[in-house]
């Protein structure tokens, strides 16, 4: 039940940053078993000065070409699988789009399942 955000600048190409879009789907289904066509995505490139970013921390040095994916899932996944996915994620990105490693930065937003509606005013998903 993910939804994923991907904000970054204007550095990156639409073309790049829906295939960004396409690399987090396929981690997702891959290492979390995210159900097929459950990929809600918005993507908003910003003029770079409209990211007010530190240029590093915890060891990390940020370029104007940063990647920040902020994705909103159901709770319950280990400290470890998301290790992997986070191993994953940065290695696929950084093959395909050759980007730097430092420049991808995630964030997992976990909620209950009571927290979705996917149409028609019903929390599918609650109990």
């Amino acid at each position: 039940m993910p939804m994923v955000r991907i904000d970054t600048t204007d550095e990156w190409t639409q073309k790049d940053v829906l295939l960004a879009g396409e690399i987090i789907y396929e981690v997702l289904l891959e290492v979390f078993s995210v159900p097929e066509n459950d990929k809600f995505q918005i993507i908003n490139r910003h003029p770079k000065e409209n990211l007010n970013i530190a240029p590093h921390f915890h060891g990390n040095e940020y370029s104007d070409k940063i990647l920040i994916i902020q994705i909103f899932l159901n709770q319950g996944r280990t400290a470890e699988l998301k290790k992997k996915f986070y191993k994953e994620l940065m290695s696929r990105l950084v093959k395909s789009l050759v980007c730097r490693p430092d420049d991808i930065f995630v964030n997992l937003v976990e909620v209950t399942k009571d927290n979705w509606s996917f149409g028609n005013g019903l929390a599918q998903l609650a109990d």
